[in-house]
């Protein structure tokens, strides 16, 4: 009788052991199922929608316009107007209608007014809208070997090719130079492909005006270059101009909204909205005022969608 009482007190405490058991596991549960739910709730309430990527809008520029610095001015104040990241890719006039052509960018500032006007004719292009200008030199060594100084551009590039007293410089990159240089060739009387065999006096770089500038620094070379990029250069080069009038020299730069079909309706009101900053009456005037204090005189000249008289 005594054994029996034991051993149900034993199986009482043990049954109250076991609920004890039971009921911690379960209150446990409880608890931690409570701290995913207040944790998924505090996770929900602590969610913040992802912020919207900011609007890009690509440019390809002439080489001239960039190598001048006057993009980097330009652009920080066209991203703060607009709260638009602004891609300025530099390339010489050939190759930036090529981008424009094939959709990769939403506008084009370049400087070969035929080329321009075919672009904008076959589509790819909203309207030409020029908004500045300078001219073009002809520059070379201070010894001036071939002679050239004072003469017209059609008598120099042919005083250079008639006697062969002086290296030339060729962008040779189907940049807006090298359409003009071309074109200087053509009025002089000369075949382009004949003078690119004329001989070793002509040399072809395939590079942006500043490097072809150090290259022809460098070997005491003539060359065609823009007046900016001279200007910005200059510190750097031993050349000096020799050729600056002649209605061939005149060098406008527009900037054309591209119309490809790729382009969202978003993209195409910011880059129009591009083409009206640079025409804009404060930023012409910053573009006329750039370069006077560091080279005192305009690298470039603006023209507010006018078209220069040569």
């Amino acid at each position: 009788m005594h054994a029996t009482t034991h051993i149900g007190k034993r199986l009482v405490f043990g049954l109250a052991a076991l609920l004890l058991v039971l009921g911690m596991t379960g209150a446990l549960t409880s608890c931690a199922d409570s701290a995913r739910q207040e944790e998924t709730v505090q996770s929900t309430e602590t969610t913040v929608a992802p912020k919207e990527a900011q609007q890009r809008l690509r440019v390809a520029t002439t080489t001239s316009l960039y190598d001048t610095g006057l993009w980097s001015y330009l652009e920080p104040m066209f991203e703060e107007k607009y709260s638009v990241e602004l891609d300025v890719m530099s390339a010489g006039t050939g190759k930036a209608l090529e981008y424009g052509t094939r959709g990769d960018v939403q506008v084009i500032t370049v400087h070969s007014k035929i080329r321009e006007e075919a672009f904008v004719a076959d589509g790819y292009g909203v309207e030409r809208v020029p908004f500045a200008y300078n001219y073009f030199l002809i520059v070379g060594p201070e010894s001036d070997p071939a002679g050239i100084k004072g003469l017209l551009p059609e008598d120099a590039f042919r005083r250079l090719a008639e006697t062969g007293s002086g290296s030339f410089i060729s962008r040779g990159d189907d940049s807006g130079t090298h359409s003009k240089e071309k074109a200087i060739w053509q009025q002089a009387g000369y075949d382009y492909e004949t003078i690119r065999a004329a001989g070793s006096w002509y040399i072809e770089t395939g590079t942006g005006m500043g490097p072809a500038l150090m290259m022809a620094s460098e070997k005491q070379a003539y060359t065609l270059t823009d007046m900016g990029t001279y200007l910005a250069y200059k510190g750097k080069l031993e050349l000096i101009p020799f050729v600056d009038r002649g209605a061939i020299l005149l060098n406008v730069y527009a900037a054309i909204a591209c119309a490809s079909e790729n382009m969202t309706e978003t993209q195409f009101e910011m880059a129009n909205n591009l083409v009206d900053f640079l025409t804009s009456p404060e930023i012409q005037k910053l573009i006329g005022d750039y370069g006077l204090a560091q080279y005192g005189m305009q690298l470039f000249t603006p023209c507010a969608g006018a078209e220069p008289v040569e």
